[in-house]
């Protein structure tokens, strides 16, 4: 290896950075690459046809679109290393076992679910999911006390504003919320 540093540029950290929720919809393969995009979602939602995998070491280099850093933080270090080091594909059902996709669903049901929770994730609070969003992602590059006051302030946050106020009366009054 060169001593030469390497400037990488992320493209998928501007999609995980959006402040809204992404939702990646997986039908079919969803290899190196593309796993890796999905990776970079919030939300990964896969048909029953699915298939997984980090296949570049089959092909003599490594996941190179955040693969070896997403993933392990997806599904754990020891599940990483098996997709990335052996290059094996693993079926939604696994993906789904091992934490690296939310939800698998029949093929014909895949879109109408996506549609049912984008307005779920619409219909909720949009400075509260920003917020919720904020936290998880930058509290897991924190110790837990850092993490546990960025929380606390977010929370704080929330709190004063105005969706709190509606999302309270609409509680109390037994009716939805209107933000």
């Amino acid at each position: 290896m060169s001593d030469t540093p390497i400037e990488v540029v992320d493209n998928a950290k501007r999609l995980e950075t959006l402040p809204v929720p992404t939702v990646a919809l997986v039908n079919g393969f969803c290899l190196g690459g593309g796993c890796e995009l999905a990776l970079a979602c919030d939300w990964a939602v896969a048909s029953d046809n699915a298939i997984f995998g980090q296949p570049e070491v089959l092909l003599g280099v490594i996941p190179g679109f955040g693969g070896t850093q997403r993933l392990p933080r997806r599904v754990g270090p020891a599940m990483a290393l098996d997709l990335c080091t052996t290059g094996r594909k693993i079926d939604a059902n696994e993906a789904l076992r091992i934490g690296l996709v939310n939800r698998v669903m029949p093929q014909a049901e895949l879109e109408a679910y996506a549609e049912e929770l984008t307005k779920q994730l619409g219909g909720n609070g949009p400075q509260s999911v920003r917020a919720t969003k904020q936290a998880i992602h930058d509290g897991m590059e924190q110790d837990l006390d850092s993490a546990l006051a960025l929380e606390t302030a977010l929370f704080a946050f929330c709190f004063a504003g105005d969706e709190q106020t509606e999302g309270m009366s609409a509680f109390v009054e037994k009716r939805k919320p209107n933000f």
